[in-house]
Order: structure tokens, then C-alpha cells, then sequence
């Protein structure tokens, strides 16, 4: 089924189940007060921009998630592997392979297919139609509000659980 999503002015159509956040920073202040205890999933973070990648890599590991950094597509599909992550963040544009070609190998891929991945970019409706194409599950718009970041990510997770089969087992437990 494809759903129609409004991104800054434009409609984008989607399939059902791709999720479109946009939202803006609010200006300097705290966003959480506290640290979470125990590990809610792990989060593969892919950035080329060192700064963005540290930024995602906090906000989530306050919530709790474990969080393994990648520095571009390349890299990201060289540790993917290894890391087993739960849920797979990727910036669009990066040297060697970019966000929509790493995203595509993924899903190619049949250890990777069913991991899924969450663009962090400026997503315009190129982005998020060339996104949608390579098998993108949801599009977060930079700049971001942390707590955006933190839902998009927990209801990945969430879907993923389900649809595995793990109701209220502690996601990216016992592997790797």
C-alpha cells in the first residue's frame, strides 16, 4: 500500500510502513536528565562528519542503546557483520558509498536484508524517493530534534522485535 507524506512543502508517496520524521533543534538546553540503565538495542551510526556521528552516537546511548560508529558506507558494510545491530543510521552523502548505495547492498544482502535502516539527512523528496527505492525504512531530517532520533529508532527496533518474534526480549542481546 502506498501512503502519501507531506515533507517541508512537497507530498511524497510512500509505502505503507516508511516512516518520514522532520523536525528542527530547539535552541541550547538540556534534552535528557537521566542515563538509562541496561542496553535497549544497538544502533550501527554511519556519518562521514565526525561531529553529527558523536551527537547521534550520545543521544542514543542515553537511552540506553549500545552504539557502534561507522565513517561512511564502505566502512559500514565492512562491520555490519560483526556488529549485528539492531537498527542501521546512515547520513546520505559520504566518500566511497554513499547512504542510498550502502542501504541497497544491505538489503541485497540476505544476512541484512531485515535490519533496518534509517536515513539521517537533509531528506528532500529525491532523497527520500531514491531512499525509498533502496529499501529505506525511515528518513530523520537534519537538523534534528534528539528525541525525534530516539523515537525513530526505538519503533524500528520495536517493529523488528515483532516481527521476529521477540515480544520484550532486550534487543541485541546474545549476539556478537
Amino acid at each position: 500500500m502506498i501512503r502519501n507524506r507531506f515533507v517541508g512543502e512537497r507530498e511524497v508517496r510512500r509505502p505503507e510502513g516508511v516512516e518520514v520524521a522532520k523536525t528542527r533543534t530547539r535552541g541550547v538546553g538540556s534534552t535528557y536528565s537521566r542515563v538509562v540503565p541496561g542496553v535497549s538495542g544497538r544502533v550501527l551510526v554511519v556519518d562521514d562528519n565526525k561531529v553529527i556521528r558523536q551527537l547521534i552516537k550520545v543521544n542514543l546511548e542515553l537511552e540506553g542503546f549500545e552504539v557502534v560508529t561507522a565513517n561512511d558506507g564502505a566502512e559500514c558494510l565492512d562491520v555490519v557483520h560483526r556488529v549485528c545491530p539492531d537498527v542501521i543510521t546512515l547520513d546520505v552523502v559520504m566518500p566511497r558509498l554513499d547512504g542510498f548505495g550502502a542501504a541497497a547492498q544491505l538489503r541485497a544482502d540476505p544476512r541484512t536484508r531485515d535490519v533496518p535502516v534509517a536515513i539521517v539527512s537533509a531528506c528532500t523528496q529525491q532523497e527520500v524517493e531514491a531512499g525509498i527505492a533502496a529499501g529505506v525504512d525511515a528518513f530523520l531530517a537534519k537538523p534534528f530534534e534528539p528525541t525525534e532520533l530516539v523515537r525513530v529508532v526505538r519503533r524500528l527496533i520495536e517493529r523488528k522485535d515483532r516481527r521476529d518474534g521477540r515480544r520484550g526480549a532486550p534487543a541485541g542481546r546474545g549476539r556478537g
